[in-house]
This record gives structure tokens, sequence and C-alpha cells, in this order.
């Protein structure tokens, strides 16, 4: 004796006549976005990040160096000299940056996704604030910039070990342009305010966070600075107020915008003033990137 059938629900009917999946079917879940203020990796692994940052930004300029060295025969006792005289020495430890940069951003990625299984830049804070927007970060950036220049100017423009890289060789100059602008604010920021600010901030707060953060971040630019105390006293008020910026919006974003207009008006001072002192032969010659902005801002002025 067999058993009567019974007939499918008229709603299943209807959905499967619609293309559509019956309605008891789960729903997939949407990824959850974690917290920029509550990560969930360790500060001991963004601390890590962080000091392999460091390590790849002295260990592979140096393996550039010692393959293009010995290449040339030069001897160990000659690879110190070797390295900040010859110009093509120079533009290779410029050139190291770009994957010393992309190695650094896979770490991050490793460690803030955990190998795919979390989302990347949303994790960090990739989004404009109510406070701060587009406008906002550009316009603070160029006010940045005008400071720092006068700072500059008021405590005296002393040759930094970066000037004398940049005044090198056109290759050098436009090298350092380059990374500063492509890659040196992204990369700089998401290691910085992104992996280990949002790291401090959860397990010693906000304002030991920001002074860390801070201290670092100037810290590790200082060689490329000295002795000038101006640029080093404009490097510690960047870092400043884009770690007080992460630290008030909550987000990432906003601190990469100003880090990369305030990088990219150097950068067009680097690229523009040879051109502008070919059409200016009597001008005097400048040897610092602050030299080169001030007489590119004084030729549109007058």
């Amino acid at each position: 004796m067999s058993t009567p059938l019974e007939p499918l629900p008229q709603n299943s009917l209807t959905e499967f006549a619609d293309g559509a999946l019956p309605s008891t079917l789960p729903t997939p879940e949407t990824p959850h976005v974690p917290d920029p203020d509550n990560p969930p990796w360790s500060i001991f692994g963004a601390v890590g990040v962080w000091l392999a940052s460091v390590f790849l930004l002295a260990l592979l300029p140096a393996l550039f160096v010692i393959a293009y060295a010995q290449q040339r025969g030069i001897g160990v006792a000659q690879l110190a000299e070797f390295s900040i005289t010859d110009k093509v020495a120079i533009f290779l430890q410029i050139l190291s940056n770009v994957p010393a940069h992309i190695l650094t951003m896979m770490l991050a990625w490793m460690l803030v996704t955990r190998f795919g299984k979390r989302p990347f830049f949303s994790a960090l804070g990739w989004q404009w604030s109510r406070r701060f927007g587009f406008w906002t970060s550009a316009g603070l950036a160029v006010g940045l910039l005008g400071i720092g220049i006068l700072v500059i100017k008021l405590a005296g423009e002393q040759e930094t070990p970066l000037d004398k890289v940049i005044s090198s060789s056109r290759a050098a100059a436009l090298a350092t342009a380059f990374i500063a602008t492509a890659t040196a604010p992204l990369v700089e920021e998401v290691i910085y305010r992104g992996v280990l600010y949002s790291a401090l901030q959860r397990a010693i707060g906000a304002v030991g966070a920001v002074f860390i953060v801070l201290s670092l971040f100037a810290l590790v630019h200082v060689p490329q600075y000295w002795p000038n105390f101006g640029v080093i006293g404009t490097i510690c008020l960047l870092s400043a107020v884009l770690t007080l910026i992460r630290a008030w919006t909550g987000q990432l974003l906003p601190c990469v915008i100003v880090h990369l207009i305030f990088n990219g008006l150097q950068s067009i001072g680097i690229v523009v003033y040879p051109y502008l002192q070919r059409a200016e032969p009597t001008a005097t010659p400048e040897t610092t990137v602050t030299g080169w902005l001030v007489a590119l801002i004084s030729h549109f002025v007058n």
C-alpha cells in the first residue's frame, strides 16, 4: 500500500518557478570586519612586522650595493666609501626600497588578514571619517608643509644625507621622488598608524600608543635628516599630527592622504626644480629639498 505524496508548499513552487532558491535555505553570512581600534592581531605580531620593515630597509640596500660592488671588483675595504660616492650604487640603494616596501606590505597583509581570512584595508580603517574628509586632509598637508618650510628656514638649512643622495644624480632624484610618493606614504602608514598603533592602543591606551608610534617614526627617519634639526622637527610634527588623526578619527585613510600630499608636493619640487634653474640661470643653485621648494614657490609667486 503506497503512501500518498504531500504537495509542495505554494510559496516553494512559486520561488522555483521564478528561478529563486527556497526561502528556507540559509543565506551566506557577511564576513566580519574587525574594529581598527580592537584588532585581532597581537602587539607582538605588530612589533615583529615593524622590526621586519626596518630590517628590510637596512638589508636590501646593502645587498644591492654588495652585488654591484662585486661586479665592479670593489673590495670590502673600499665598500663603505664606494656606497656613498658611486652614482650607480647610490641609485641602487634608493631602488631597493621598492622590493623592501613590497615585502613589508606582504608581511602586514599576512598579519592583518591571517593569510586571507580577514579583510585587509577595512580592518585597518580604510574609510573617511565624518571629522576628516579629503579636502580637510589635503588642506592640512599643505599647511603642515608650509609650517615645515618656515621651521627649517628659521633653524637653518644644513645639508642632510638625503639631500646628498638626491643631488648625486638625476636618476637618484627621480627615484627618490617616485618612492616618496608611490610607495612610502602607504607602506609607512599601514605599518605605523595601521598595524602598530592599533595593537598598541588596545594594549596601553591611546595616549601611550600615540607617544610610542610618534617616537618610532621619528627615530627611523632621523639618520636621513641629521644634522638638520629643522627637518627633524618637521618630521616629528608630521608624525605627531598623523598619529593624532588616527587616534581622533579611528581611521587610517586620512593619514595616508595627508602623508601622500605632503610627500607629493616635495617630490614635485625635486622633479621641477632643475627645469626652473635652466629657465633662470642667474638664480642661486639650491642643494636641499626645502630650498628647491622655496625656489619653486617664489618662481610662481613672482
